[in-house]
């Protein structure tokens, strides 16, 4: 199932983040977008990815960003699970006026996954760089 957050899915996905990325390294959730634009996909009420959609103020432009994934669910049908949560993205964001996405991919796995998605993979490789100020 796809949705938007509910309550208690911040401290979900902050545990994930933890997981994956190391001990606070998590984005601070007043940084995300609001819970409108906050997404989790869901099998038999398990969680079991979420990703985030900015979207801009003065162009039809989406960013999807900090996609992360519940390290425990080892299913075999978890990649496919993770590629609906990105194509469902898609339409929320075709359902906003949105024309542009794009994402930054750490991983060679999920700019594989993007590939297969339709999305234009860079030549030139990139870095996702960020900073609290």
């Amino acid at each position: 199932m796809f949705r938007s957050f509910s309550d208690k899915d911040y401290v979900v996905v902050h545990e994930w983040w933890n997981w994956w990325w190391g001990k606070d390294k998590g984005i601070e959730k007043n940084i995300l977008p609001e819970d409108d634009y906050c997404y989790m996909i869901e099998k038999n009420n398990t969680p079991v990815a979420a990703g985030f959609l900015y979207i801009g103020k003065n162009a039809p432009i989406g960013y999807l960003t900090f996609l992360v994934s519940n390290p425990n669910y080892r299913e075999k049908d978890r990649k496919f699970i993770i590629e609906k949560l990105i194509v469902n993205i898609e339409q929320e964001a075709k359902s906003q006026g949105i024309k542009f996405m794009f994402t930054v991919c750490e991983s060679v796995n999920m700019r594989n996954m993007h590939n297969k998605l339709g999305w234009t993979i860079s030549k030139a490789p990139s870095y996702e760089t960020f900073k609290y100020i």
